[in-house]
């Protein structure tokens, strides 16, 4: 089943049996129905505050008010000072779901103490990333272009909000003391950010480059790439950066994927961060400090065995992130939520009933 805007249907494969158009408030009951009657055991609901139709996403609750099987709600963001009616969205999802999945211990205490969750229900299963080796950096950028560099990333779809500006202000004094540093940002423009301003987010970034003279250390890669030439910018780079502003970042699926391919990692202190990091795998910096990220750029490009061990530190942790570890943890999880609706087949009405009331 796929979540659209209403104005883009896909194309899909053929295993996509309904669509739901973002912004048709119907749709979303009318799949819930669809699953119903389709033999399905459990429902994998992934919810992220953008996604879902009407203010703040409210059209799931459409969705799961007409859902009669057991469904694992999937939280990609928990807000520490969410808004009545965001509260209340989650609220409802973690009480109707048979479990609730978050991809951090502080997510986990978040949404127990913020939106009243029952502990008990909530799992913690991390983001998963994909099974690459480590290998040398300096073996994978001619490949894309990048001998000879000292290579900087980050990638994932351009918006406000990134903190790619800051990183790019750090730039002019990394390559004082390391000049053949480059700074790659990997990734198309956010498809609705497009369709608001076009491409002026991008250009305002080109123009921070052009200004301050280093144009030849900066790398826009214009486009989404898929999973195996991630990988090889990945392993391509000597160090990745997370410099997000927001502070209240409860993922970054970019970061879980540096971690699973070994690389030496530069952030700002968001939540995620601070719980990943831990434990000397990964360096974290002030938020919107250019200098800080620019010190700590340049220590580790003059220093391989820190960016080493660094990255091997992050490598190790990730290993239980790979995706047959959380393939499992969530098999274990939907077969539980079917167990337990099979002997209590009138458990969701009870539950239902008690939401709408």
């Amino acid at each position: 089943m796929a979540l659209h805007p209403a104005g883009e249907p896909g194309p899909y494969p053929a295993e996509v049996r309904h669509r739901i158009r973002r912004d048709v408030q119907a749709d979303h009951s009318g799949a819930a129905q669809a699953l119903n009657d389709c033999g399905v055991s459990v429902v994998s609901l992934q919810h992220e505050f953008g996604i879902w139709g009407g203010e703040d996403g409210e059209y799931v609750l459409d969705f799961i008010h007409a859902l009669r099987i057991p469904y694992v709600a999937t939280l990609h963001t928990v807000l520490p000072q969410p808004t009545a009616a965001q509260r209340q969205i989650l609220r409802d999802l973690a009480a109707d779901a048979d479990a609730t999945v978050v991809m951090s211990k502080a997510a986990s205490t978040l949404l127990a103490r913020t939106y009243g969750a029952d502990p008990s229900r909530i799992a913690v299963i991390p983001h998963g990333v994909p099974n690459l080796p480590i290998v040398a950096a300096d073996t994978m950028k001619p490949r894309l272009g990048l001998n000879g560099q000292a290579v900087i990333l980050s990638f994932g779809l351009l918006g406000p909000g990134k903190g790619l500006e800051r990183a790019i202000a750090a730039m002019p004094a990394v390559i004082d003391s390391v000049p053949t540093a480059c700074y790659v940002i990997l990734g198309a423009t956010h498809p609705e950010l497009r369709a608001r301003e076009g491409e002026a987010y991008r250009a305002g970034l080109e123009a921070q480059v052009a200004a301050l003279g280093i144009g030849d250390h900066v790398k826009f890669v214009n486009r989404f790439v898929g999973r195996v030439e991630l990988g090889t910018w990945l392993q391509a780079a000597d160090i990745f950066v997370t410099p997000y502003p927001n502070l209240s970042q409860s993922v970054s699926g970019t970061l879980a994927y540096a971690m699973g391919a070994g690389k030496a990692i530069v952030s700002t202190p968001y939540p995620y961060a601070a719980e990943m990091l831990a434990g000397d795998r990964g360096r974290l910096v002030e938020s919107g400090s250019a200098a800080a990220l620019s010190e700590t750029f340049i220590e580790l490009l003059l220093d391989a065995d820190l960016r080493a061990s660094l990255g091997r530190r992050a490598y190790e942790h990730s290993r239980g992130m790979v995706w047959w570890e959380v393939g499992s943890q969530y098999r274990r999880l939907f077969d539980g939520a079917a167990r337990a609706a099979a002997a209590m087949p009138i458990r969701r009405n009870n539950r239902l009933a008690a939401v709408v009331a």
